[in-house]
């Protein structure tokens, strides 16, 4: 009864302790699954993950294919634009120089009738020298010349050799600028100016020019009592 009794009491407690187990693991079971609702596995997949981005940048950059008549006609409009800005550019360019030889003859007529009593002109062996005009211009007096050869020679000049004399006799220094080194015979008029500096002309009321050819010095030219004052 005794062998019998113990074997009943360890098969119960057996039967109580896989029960137990049996709960316990069903309790285990039903609230982890309760605490993984929606929670789902990363996808592993490469190929899985790289297609997918791949798409995104296509949806993100996108592509924009132009027609080829937009294209040719934008690329004409452009040729036809800079050929207009060309010529443009050119017309001013050519429209600058004429208003500038324009403007500068009118200066030299506007000069040659500062003064009553010009050219003062000075003839020898058909060579001629003339004063057109005297003006001062900053610290210089410029005397405007003119020169022509209607002789059969032509005719040398070294303008180191023109004096230039106030009325009191003194000598005064000059700086000829345009005045040929050659006068052609029979040929055209030449146009130069003589600066001399104002500094030198304090109480001087005229100037004198004298000027002969080189080496030969056959001529000689002398332009007197031309009017400086102020």
């Amino acid at each position: 009864m005794k062998i019998n009794s113990t074997v009943i009491l360890t098969l119960v407690l057996l039967t109580l302790m896989l029960g137990a187990g049996s709960v316990s693991a069903f309790l285990g079971f039903t609230m982890g699954s309760s605490a993984l609702k929606g929670v789902s596995s990363p996808d592993g997949r490469p190929t899985t993950k790289f297609s997918s981005s791949n798409n995104n940048k296509v949806q993100q950059v996108g592509i924009t294919l132009l027609k080829e008549e937009d294209i040719i006609k934008s690329t004409k409009a452009r040729i036809q634009e800079n050929k207009t800005a060309k010529k443009t550019t050119q017309d001013n360019d050519e429209i600058k120089p004429q208003k500038t030889k324009t403007t500068e003859k009118q200066e030299e007529v506007a000069q040659e009738k500062l003064k009553p009593g010009f050219p003062i002109v000075s003839d020898s062996e058909g060579v001629s020298m003339s004063v057109q005009s005297v003006r001062y211009s900053g610290g210089d007096l410029l005397v405007r010349v003119k020169m022509q050869n209607q002789g059969a020679d032509s005719v040398r000049f070294l303008y180191s050799f023109l004096d230039v004399t106030d009325d009191k006799g003194r000598t005064l220094s000059a700086i000829t600028e345009g005045l040929p080194a050659e006068l052609p015979a029979n040929g055209p008029t030449f146009t130069g100016t003589i600066s001399i500096p104002t500094a030198l002309l304090d109480n001087v009321g005229s100037i004198s020019l004298a000027l002969t050819d080189y080496p030969a010095q056959k001529l000689k030219l002398q332009v007197s009592d031309i009017p400086v004052e102020k």
